[in-house]
């Protein structure tokens, strides 16, 4: 497949899933702001490999296994919404990147106000 219709097919897929997040009705999965930050997909459409931000997380296992449950039924639903000839099998990672940047800004505007006092 072309890196190009794959890159339109990773943001197909990270857009309907980020549409369906909000309706699983798993309480292990609403527990805070859950956004998708990447999608990458194989070649051969078998497997997608989706990057999970969650703000206020308290515990990442049980948010993954939330996700793992309901992975079928996005599936299901990604299939009926995108005509791809194989819909992939859904793999969640957490990303901590949200997460990293915000530290990273608290660390600056720390160093900023401190530097502003001088």
């Amino acid at each position: 497949m072309s890196s190009n219709k794959l890159e339109r097919t990773n943001d197909d897929i990270q857009y309907a899933l980020s549409k369906l997040l909000n309706e699983i009705k798993d309480p292990r999965v609403q527990k805070g702001i859950v956004s998708i930050t990447r999608v990458k997909t194989t070649g051969d459409l078998r497997y997608s490999k989706v990057w999970v931000s969650c703000l206020n997380l308290e515990n990442e296992k049980e948010f993954l296994k939330g996700l793992k449950s309901a992975s079928g039924w996005l599936r299901k639903q990604l299939g009926e919404s995108l005509n791809l000839r194989y819909t992939p099998e859904l793999v969640f990672e957490i990303d901590h990147s949200i997460e990293y940047g915000d530290h990273i800004n608290q660390i600056i505007k720390t160093f900023t106000y401190n530097d502003d006092e001088v």
